[in-house]
């Protein structure tokens, strides 16, 4: 078994604006409903300042090494990886970003995966370097976002969803947490903080509406006990809306594979980069209009869109030398000239033909 992420079917982002929506406990107990449907899942805590997968899956011991890599720990056929394992000392992990991002990579990279149907990502709350570094390393199948109804989440919440569709992630659905009390004597639901703000998100972002979970003493419970709810208590009202919400997931999920937007074939031919887009169409790009309209911050101010690099600072012989693809979104290309450190969107580089005067064939 190799270490990396190369056998994994499905990568799901479990995202949120904002800290304090329950997104720790959504992911785990949707691993868990994904898992009680047959699927071998992963849970990857990608939260490296606050690490609580540990504490939700009650198992703190730390994870061993094989082979040069990390063996996942495992629970309830669960397999899992989070910092708040690495980290026994139970002090705070002060650590600046380069060092995250490494520990993610490491993540991304390093733990013997295996062969997962799904492996969900419970990621920090925000759109920071974690978010794009996990975008840029791995092809992300899709992306949830978790929010209570409050205006204040929902409006924090557009933002995250909005940066997965910038970076060409497919948006899942949004689930609404803490939707109400749900009262377990006579089984009522009292709307404490709103209700119906996460549908009303769904609706005007296009996205599907997975379903709500109700403010339930079970899942605290079970979160404090370190229990696989789903497993212990499946009649539970959070339960039922858990395997739901996995049900819609799969449904949403398998829709998206076939409606996924990417290259079919990208390579370097001839010191020109060549994209197979579809079957009956392949497009040549010129290498050096390709340079020129490189949109990174060295070649475009950032504060006023204008273009730095000019035709006489390209070499009139310049060639493309590789190039690698970044997530889903995009691609980047090594000049001969020594720059490497643009960013080709996907929809730049469909634009490019028309735009710039690429050449377009079909094959």
């Amino acid at each position: 078994m190799k270490a990396g992420i190369g056998s994994i079917k499905n990568i799901i982002a479990i995202a949120s604006g904002k800290g304090g929506v329950g997104k720790s406990t959504v992911a785990v107990n949707l691993a868990f409903a994904l898992k009680s449907k047959g699927f071998i899942v992963g849970l990857m805590d990608a939260d490296i300042y606050g690490p609580s997968q540990p504490g939700l899956l009650g198992k703190r011991e730390q994870p061993k090494g094989f082979e040069g890599a990390i063996v996942p720990l495992e629970i309830d056929g669960l397999k899992f990886i989070s910092m708040g394992n690495m980290n026994q000392t139970g002090k705070a992990n002060i650590m600046r970003s380069p060092m995250i991002l490494k520990a993610l990579s490491q993540f991304i990279m390093g733990v013997r995966w295996g062969d997962l149907d799904y492996l969900l990502v419970d990621l920090p709350p925000g759109t920071g370097d974690v978010q794009l570094t996990l975008s840029q390393q791995a092809k992300l199948s899709g992306a949830i976002i978790v929010t209570t109804p409050q205006r204040v989440a929902l409006e924090i919440s557009y933002k995250g969803l909005n940066m997965f569709q910038v970076l060409n992630v497919p948006i899942l659905g949004i689930i609404e947490n803490m939707s109400g009390f749900s009262c377990k004597h006579c089984g009522k639901t009292t709307d404490i903080f709103k209700i119906g703000g996460g549908k009303t998100l769904a609706s005007s972002s296009d996205v599907p509406f997975l379903g709500s979970i109700p403010l339930d003493p079970e899942v605290m419970v079970a979160g404090d006990e370190g229990r696989n709810l789903i497993e212990s208590n499946p009649n539970a009202n959070s339960s039922r809306m858990f395997m739901k919400i996995a049900e819609k997931v799969i449904e949403v999920q398998n829709k998206i594979s076939a409606e996924i937007f990417e290259p079919m074939h990208v390579q370097i031919d001839c010191g020109k980069l060549k994209i197979v887009w579809k079957e009956d169409s392949t497009v040549i790009y010129d290498t050096f209009k390709l340079r020129l309209n490189c949109p990174c911050a060295d070649c475009v101010d950032e504060n006023t869109g204008k273009r730095r690099i000019t035709e006489k600072q390209i070499p009139l012989d310049i060639s493309a030398t590789r190039f690698n693809l970044v997530g889903r979104y995009g691609v980047s290309v090594h000049f001969s000239d020594g720059h490497n450190t643009g960013i080709y969107t996907l929809k730049l580089l469909m634009e490019m033909p028309n735009d710039i005067g690429k050449t377009s064939f079909s094959v």
